[in-house]
C-alpha cells in the first residue's frame, strides 16, 4: 500500500511524537547531548502542555527501554495507587454498576512526574532542569493549536466545561482554542519550575502537594499530600513472545500489554500467515483472536500486589492452543452484547525515541479520559486522571476497588527486538484500541511486508463492547468498526458472518509512533500516526 507520509530517516537519532513541536524539542535535546530517556521526558512535558486533553502531569506513565550498556531491557511501571483513606462501599455506582467517571472518587495518585524522575536518574545524561526548561518556555510563551488537537479540546470539553477550575484553564476566553490560535498555560509553566528545580520533592511534596490536597477536600476527594509523599513508582520485568523471528516486548499487569502477546500467540496456532488483508477471513480472525483474548483481560489483569499474576498462564503455548481451538472462521462468536461504551474511550500520547548510543524508549502517558476527571487544580494548571474509574466496584474481584491499589490499565508501551537486538519502539494510543493496533502493526510489518510508515498507515478494524475488567459482563457479539479502505466486499461478507459492522470517528482507531534502527547500517527509521497532528524527526 503506499503511505500516507514518507519514513523519516537520520543517522544520529530519532523522536515521534503526536505533536510536532513536541517532536523538535526532543530533538533538540538529543542534539544537546541528551539520551533517548532525556527527549522522551522533554517531548511529554510539552505534551502536557500542548495535548492536555491526552496526558499530563495529573495522569499516569509507563516506558519501556532498550539500554546499550547492559544490553537489557527494562519497564517502568509509574501508574498511581488507590487513595489509602478511600471507602470502597461508599463509592456511588452509575446505572451500569461502574464507577462515576467525572469524579474526585475516580482519582489514583498522578504517576508521572515520579515516573520521569526516575527515567532521569537512571537513564538521563542533561540535568532535568535542562529537560525541561522547552516545556516551561512554551508554556509561557505559548503556543498554536494544530487541527486534530484543537477538535478533539472543543469535542472532549463538552462533558467537563462546568467542572471545577477547568473553564478557567483551558477555555481561555470561554471557549476552547481553535486551530491556529496561540494556547498558554502559566500555572503549568510555574509547576514545571518546581519539578525542575526540586525533583518529585517539586510535585509530591511542597506547595503543589499542598495544593492537590486542598483541591481535594474541597470537593469532596479523598486523595491527600500522603498518598503523594508515599507513591513510588515501579521497575518490572518486561514480558515477551516470539512473532516471526521477532519478539514482541510489553509490560507486565496491571498493565494491558499481555492481551497483545496473547493475541499474537493465539494467532501463531491458528496461523495468520495463509490470509491476505484483501480476505474477509483475514479481518475475521483478528476480531475473533481478539474477543478471546478480551475475555481473559477482564478476568485476570489486576494489580499483582493484591490479585493472582496470571502472566505465566495467560502466555502458555497450551492456552494459547485451547483459545485457538474456539475460533469458527464461518461465524462471529457471540459472547458480548453491547453495553454503555464509556470504558472503552480513552486518550494517550505515546512518544519514542533512539539515540546515537543505541537507546530505545517508548514512554506512554495519559489522564485515562480526555481531560481525566475533568478536575483542574487551577493554580497549578493541570487536570487530575480519572484512572480509578477502571476499577470493579463490585468485591471480591482481580480488579476489585481497595485502598493503596493500582486499577487495571490500559498504558502499554511496547519494544521489537530481532536476534536479541532492539528493532523497534512503538505504541499505539487509545483505550482498548491498544491491543488490537500493536498487533495490527505487528501483522502488516511480517506477514503483509509493509514498511514502518505504511504499518501504521493501514486501514485498520476496531472492534468494542467486549467484557472489562470493570465487572461487566455481556452476552453478545460486540461492534466491529472497519476504516475505509477496506472494501465493501468484505464488509458485507463480515456481516454475513455475524459481525456488527458499523462506522467510527477517525480517533477511535488509535494514533500510532515509532521508531527503528537498523541493525546493519545504524540508520534510525521514524513514522508517525497520519490520524494525528505529530510528526517524526531525527537529526
Amino acid at each position: 500500500m503506499n503511505a500516507a507520509r514518507s519514513i523519516v530517516y537520520a543517522r544520529h537519532g530519532m523522536v515521534a511524537s503526536a505533536h510536532p513541536l513536541a517532536t523538535r524539542i526532543g530533538t533538540d535535546i538529543l542534539a544537546s547531548g541528551g539520551s533517548a530517556i532525556d527527549a522522551a521526558i522533554a517531548a511529554n512535558a510539552a505534551l502536557g502542555f500542548l495535548e492536555p486533553m491526552s496526558c499530563g502531569i495529573g495522569g499516569d506513565l509507563f516506558a519501556i527501554i532498550w539500554d546499550p550498556k547492559t544490553q537489557r531491557i527494562y519497564g517502568l511501571n509509574a501508574s498511581g495507587r488507590a487513595p489509602r483513606a478511600i471507602v470502597p462501599a461508599r463509592i456511588p455506582a452509575g446505572p451500569d454498576g461502574e464507577m462515576l467517571p467525572r469524579t474526585p472518587y475516580t482519582w489514583t495518585v498522578p504517576g508521572a512526574v515520579d515516573g520521569w524522575v526516575e527515567l532521569h536518574r537512571r537513564f538521563g545524561r542533561r540535568p532535568l532542569s535542562e529537560v525541561l526548561a522547552p516545556a516551561i518556555q512554551a508554556a509561557d510563551a505559548g503556543a498554536p493549536v494544530p487541527r486534530v488537537i484543537a477538535a478533539a479540546w472543543e469535542r472532549e470539553s463538552l462533558p467537563v466545561h462546568h467542572l471545577p477550575g477547568f473553564a478557567a484553564t483551558f477555555l481561555p476566553g470561554g471557549r476552547p482554542p481553535r486551530e491556529g490560535e496561540i494556547f498558554r498555560n502559566a500555572a503549568l509553566a510555574r509547576t514545571y519550575r518546581a519539578i525542575a528545580e526540586r525533583g518529585r520533592a517539586g510535585f509530591h511534596e511542597g506547595p503543589v502537594a499542598a495544593a492537590i490536597d486542598a483541591f481535594s477536600r474541597q470537593v469532596g476527594g479523598y486523595l491527600n499530600e500522603e498518598d503523594l509523599s508515599l507513591h513510588r513508582s515501579e521497575w518490572v520485568e518486561p514480558i515477551c513472545t516470539s512473532y516471526r523471528g521477532t519478539e514482541l516486548w510489553e509490560l507486565p499487569p496491571n498493565s494491558q500489554g499481555i492481551t497483545a502477546l496473547q493475541m499474537l500467540n493465539i494467532l501463531k496456532a491458528l496461523d495468520l500467515r495463509g490470509c491476505s488483508r484483501d480476505t474477509p477471513d483475514f479481518w475475521h480472525e483478528l476480531v475473533e483472536v481478539k474477543k478471546l483474548a478480551f475475555e481473559d483481560r477482564a478476568r485476570f489483569i489486576a494489580d499483582p500486589a493484591f490479585a493472582r499474576d496470571p502472566t505465566a498462564y495467560l502466555l502458555s503455548w497450551d492456552h494459547a492452543r485451547e483459545l485457538a481451538a474456539r475460533v469458527d472462521m464461518t461465524t462471529a462468536a457471540q459472547g458480548q452484547q453491547p453495553y454503555h461504551p464509556r470504558l472503552r474511550v480513552g486518550d494517550t500520547t505515546v512518544v519514542a525515541a533512539a539515540d546515537e548510543e543505541g537507546a530505545m524508549i517508548s514512554l506512554l502517558q495519559s489522564n485515562y479520559e480526555d481531560f481525566g476527571s475533568g478536575y483542574v487544580v487551577e493554580e497549578c494548571g493541570f487536570a487530575l486522571q480519572n484512572r480509578g474509574a477502571q476499577f470493579d466496584l463490585r468485591p471480591g474481584r482481580a480488579n476489585s476497588l481497595a485502598p493503596g491499589k493500582r486499577p487495571f490499565h490500559t498504558l502499554m508501551p511496547a519494544l521489537v527486538t530481532r536476534d536479541g537486538q532492539p528493532w523497534i519502539a512503538f505504541g499505539l494510543m487509545g483505550g482498548d484500541m491498544q491491543p488490537q493496533g500493536h498487533v495490527q502493526v505487528l501483522v502488516n510489518l511480517l506477514d503483509c511486508g509493509m514498511d514502518l510508515q505504511e504499518a501504521g498507515d493501514a486501514p485498520r478494524c476496531y472492534h468494542t463492547d467486549s467484557a472489562e475488567p470493570t465487572g461487566l459482563v455481556t452476552m453478545g457479539g460486540g461492534t466491529l468498526a472497519l476504516e475505509p479502505g477496506i472494501s465493501e466486499d468484505i464488509r458485507r461478507e463480515l456481516v454475513r458472518r455475524g459481525h456488527r459492522v458499523r462506522e467510527a470517528a477517525t480517533h477511535a482507531f488509535g494514533g500510532y509512533q515509532a521508531v527503528a534502527r537498523s541493525p546493519t547500517t545504524g540508520v534510525f527509521a521514524g513514522a508517525t500516526e497520519s490520524r494525528k497532528d505529530g510528526c517524526a524527526m531525527g537529526y
